[in-house]
């Protein structure tokens, strides 16, 4: 043993490291009196008995690990160790520093493990790079606490210490000459984990690895063709305990205490720490999700109280009576449904559905699409209040999409041959030529229509089903067990089971179709090679979103715009293909099969949605985790533990964004036809925000932090989806419900002095001869009921407003048609111009930014100008006191005294 491995020794027993054992020493044969070259290479072993591996830190306990790349070294894979020396090189050569985890320490035996840590000097020269902002000044401005009943609240409320993990400080954006500007008490802690694994992965992302080809960069490339097989930030600890370290922060295990449990269903968002350990992006989504489902319910509970309306004024259903009543609805024998499989049958056993009907069509109706036009526009002004407050707290103020839209994707860069000068930079950068790109856009934008007319084909398909089963199910069920059953008997009608039966198909082309898609739109996004991540995205979101628009809401418009409105009449009906018989609507109209429509598919998706995000990747993190389940916390790292976990994916957070914005969809298009589609959509987001919380801190890998400043694209799309909401709503009133047709009744074509709707359903029915059906469209033998030949019938009745026979103008239209209709237009006209003048008024009248936020913003931006005057100044005056004396008199000419251009320049890797 030579003087140096003793020192070593010495100075491993006291750092409290007597678990380290010195494999080897070399000393490079210059002699060691000559420090500067002397090159000395340890190489330390961990004993895993004796010392915790689940730790954030290297293995000195100094030096936190904020990066972790993985790879397996195949026998064959002399290429990827190349890749993986000389990329491994270049991050040594801008300053991070590495240690390895030998394949001989991982369960498997297989896998190395690279930690990477970033030092000071690297930090600060990127967070002056990416303009990172840091604080300057402790927060002077007081905040307004003195909320009246705030004390109701408190059984909602969070610790202060989990909802405020940081002190509130003014903020500027770092430089890294001026470092004595900021407030740093500890440069290992001054910069959070988050900003840390953002800087990394932006030198990452940038770094070279061949020597040939320098365009051949970054750890996207290096993960796609199998050199590394995984990168990502650590958990700071495990999240059911805190971490053993003091040193460690042990965020996760508190977001997992208050927020992923969902025994906090109840209580607020963590927000601020969410946005500390994942980011101001993923902070941002579920700033919004909680604000969504905060507004939700308010129109929950209205929407609840419509439908208690519903319930209360049962018994003042008139029309419903009617039907039921066998004098009335039991004499009226309506025309067949469909030619040759259906025969004649009495009104009366269509009471159920029309009871059903009333809860949904009545006149809290009109009142509840009012009333969600004007809650959409209260949910986006006060979501941009919301937002904007964020963008202050956040520091996202002056943040600009600018600065990342000029980082190029690296696969841009590679597919992009043809090089040009970028005004910007005035540097020399790829780019794709027009006609490429004109090429590709054609291609794309012809595989989007392709699909979307798939989509119609499929509910093309779904249709002529409807057509052609319901004569099969008229025909089997007339005899059927079911009729006799007391409670679901009358329930159970060949009407029902098409629409149901149809509903469900539906939803399930609906699945299938989204799953290809999305890989079809992701596909055709690469194709396009869009430049830069937010272009990327927004492609991307334009594709998915149109896609699921047609997917998902085309069922729902055939049922609300399109059935039982180009039915014709008896001895002249209208047939799809000349073959199938355009459906009608019931007695009852159309809207009791649009609620049941709404509510298949929109619960469906929530319930198979919910399955798919918390069982699959809890399955699959079950089945990679099993050999390790058993382990002691000492014999299963931290890097391994978060290597079993599931890759969060630069898509994960799109996806989470397009669901909620297609149950949006749902509860604003056609929420006039259910009201209680804002409650269903409530308890599914109370649910989805705890499930995303476990997902998040639990499923998943932690995501590497990225900052954005809004939503996105999906805020204009909200946007058009509201403005759409209006019309639909309107539409829906008009003519799926049967709300005019009623009232134009009750006030222009009633019975008697007084205005009441006795009479109604013999009034909306008009007849037909039944001699004067052709025979193609004659009920078979024995299709019809006994009763129809045990008395003499000689008309039947049918939906529409039509000239009976024997009149001048018989099966024509009667004039009450045309007042019916012009009532209509009417309605959607007033209703439209009353919504969208309400809504634009209260846009008006509700700021987009917070007094307060505008107050604090100004006095920040003053603070910074102040204190980087005092801060110069004070440079100044020390730099004239130390060099007083030697200063020599000015002797230049006045009109030389012009200012100087500095030029600056960015120490970042190219």
């Amino acid at each position: 043993m030579n003087w140096f491995e003793t020192a070593v020794r010495l100075s491993c027993l006291i750092m409290n490291k007597p678990s380290l054992h010195i494999d080897n020493i070399t000393v490079s044969e210059q002699a060691p009196s000559s420090l500067d070259f002397v090159k000395i290479n340890v190489c330390v072993q961990v004993d895993k008995q004796q010392q915790s591996k689940d730790s954030v830190y290297f293995r000195d306990g100094v030096r936190r690990i904020d990066f972790i790349l993985s790879y397996i070294d195949d026998k064959d894979g002399e290429k990827k160790q190349d890749r993986r020396k000389e990329f491994e090189a270049n991050l040594q050569k801008v300053g991070l520093e590495l240690e390895t985890e030998d394949k001989s320490e991982s369960e498997d035996g297989r896998t190395y493990f690279l930690k990477i840590h970033v030092p000071w000097e690297v930090l600060a020269t990127y967070a002056d790079v990416l303009k990172i902002k840091v604080p300057f000044k402790a927060n002077d401005i007081p905040d307004k606490k003195d909320v009246p009943l705030s004390w109701l609240c408190t059984p909602y409320r969070l610790p202060e210490h989990v909802m405020q993990p940081e002190p509130d400080y003014f903020t500027a954006t770092f430089d890294k000459s001026k470092t004595d500007f900021f407030l740093i008490e500890d440069k290992e802690t001054f910069f959070p984990p988050s900003t840390r694994n953002r800087i990394v992965y932006y030198i990452l992302s940038r770094c070279p690895y061949s020597k040939e080809d320098k365009d051949k960069k970054g750890i996207k490339r290096l993960l796609n063709n199998g050199t590394y097989a995984a990168a990502f930030p650590l958990h700071d600890c495990r999240y059911w305990t805190r971490s053993r370290d003091a040193n460690c922060e042990s965020e996760r295990y508190s977001l997992y205490k208050y927020w992923a449990r969902f025994s906090s269903f109840y209580k607020e968002q963590p927000l601020n720490l969410i946005r500390k350990y994942y980011g101001e992006k993923i902070g941002i989504y579920f700033a919004w999700l909680g604000f969504y489902t905060e507004m939700l319910s308010y129109a929950a509970v209205v929407g609840l109280l419509c439908f208690i309306y519903g319930v209360a004024t049962f018994d003042e259903n008139v029309w419903s009576k009617e039907i039921c009543n066998d004098t009335i609805g039991g004499q009226i024998v309506m025309c067949p449904l469909c030619d040759k499989k259906c025969g004649y049958w009495k009104l009366s056993t269509t009471c159920s559905s029309s009871w059903q009907s009333y809860l949904f069509d009545n006149t809290a109706t009109v009142f509840f699409a009012i009333f969600m036009g004007i809650w959409v526009t209260l949910f986006l002004e006060f979501w941009k209040r919301r937002q904007a407050r964020l963008e202050y707290e956040w520091d996202l103020v002056d943040f600009e999409e600018e600065q990342q839209q000029l980082q190029l994707r690296p696969e841009y860069e590679t597919k992009c041959t043809h090089r040009r000068l970028n005004r910007v930079t005035q540097e020399m950068e790829p780019y794709l030529p027009l006609t490429s790109k004109c090429a590709r856009s054609v291609l794309s934008g012809a595989t989007v229509l392709f699909w979307i007319s798939l989509i119609i084909a499929c509910i093309i398909g779904v249709i002529a089903y409807r057509l052609a089963v319901f004569a099969a199910f008229a025909s089997i069920m007339k005899d059927s067990p079911t009729n006799k059953l007391d409670v679901v008997g009358t329930l159970i009608t060949p009407q029902f089971a098409t629409s149901v039966t149809a509903s469900c198909i539906n939803f399930v082309i609906i699945m299938i179709l989204n799953f290809l898609y999305e890989r079809v739109a992701i596909k055709i996004t690469d194709m396009e090679v869009p430049k830069t991540h937010v272009e990327y995205e927004n492609k991307l979101t334009v594709k998915m979103f149109l896609f699921q628009f047609v997917n998902y809401y085309s069922s729902c418009f055939y049922v609300a715009f399109f059935k039982g409105k180009f039915v014709g009449y008896p001895g002249d009906y209208a047939y799809m293909f000349g073959k199938w018989r355009n459906e009608e609507c019931e007695p009852g109209g159309c809207l009791i099969e649009l609620t049941t429509q709404l509510a298949i598919v929109m619960v469906g998706k929530q319930v198979w949605g919910n399955i798919q995000e918390a069982l699959v990747p809890w399955l699959c993190n079950w089945w990679v985790s099993r050999s390790a389940r058993n382990h002691p916390e000492s014999l299963y790292s931290r890097w391994e533990q978060d290597h079993d976990l599931q890759t969060f994916s630069q898509l994960g957070l799109f996806y989470e964004y397009l669901e909620m914005v297609i149950q949006f969809g749902f509860i604003t298009l056609f929420v006039a036809s259910f009201p209680l589609a804002p409650l269903l959509a409530l308890m599914n987001n109370i649910l989805e925000v705890r499930v995303d919380a476990w997902k998040f801190t639990t499923q998943f890998r932690r995501p590497v932090a990225a900052k954005a400043h809004s939503i996105g694209a999906w805020d204009e799309i909200l946007n058009m989806i509201a403005v759409f909401s209006v019309v639909t709503n309107a539409f829906i009133v008009s003519f799926t419900s049967d709300m005019i047709p009623r009232l134009v009744y009750k006030y222009a074509y009633h019975l008697g002095s007084e205005s009441t709707m006795e009479g109604y359903i013999s009034n909306s029915l008009s007849i037909f001869n039944i001699s004067e059906i052709p025979v193609e469209n004659r009920p078979e033998e024995g299709e019809n009921p006994d009763w129809f030949y045990s008395s003499n019938i000689t008309t039947c009745r049918y939906r529409d407003y039509r000239y009976p026979p024997g009149h001048e103008k018989q099966y024509t239209h009667t004039m009450q048609f045309w007042h019916i209709l012009a009532a209509k237009l009417a309605f959607i006209i007033i209703m439209e111009h009353v919504v969208f003048v309400v809504k634009f008024f209260v846009a008006w009248l509700i700021p987009d930014v917070p007094s307060d936020v505008k107050a604090r913003t100004k006095r920040e931006h003053y603070l910074i100008q102040e204190y980087l005057h005092d801060y110069e100044l004070e440079k100044l005056k020390i730099q004239l006191s130390q060099n007083g004396p030697n200063i020599e008199p000015c002797t230049c000419p006045a009109t030389a005294a012009t200012s100087v251009k500095l030029e600056v320049f960015s120490d970042c890797l190219s």
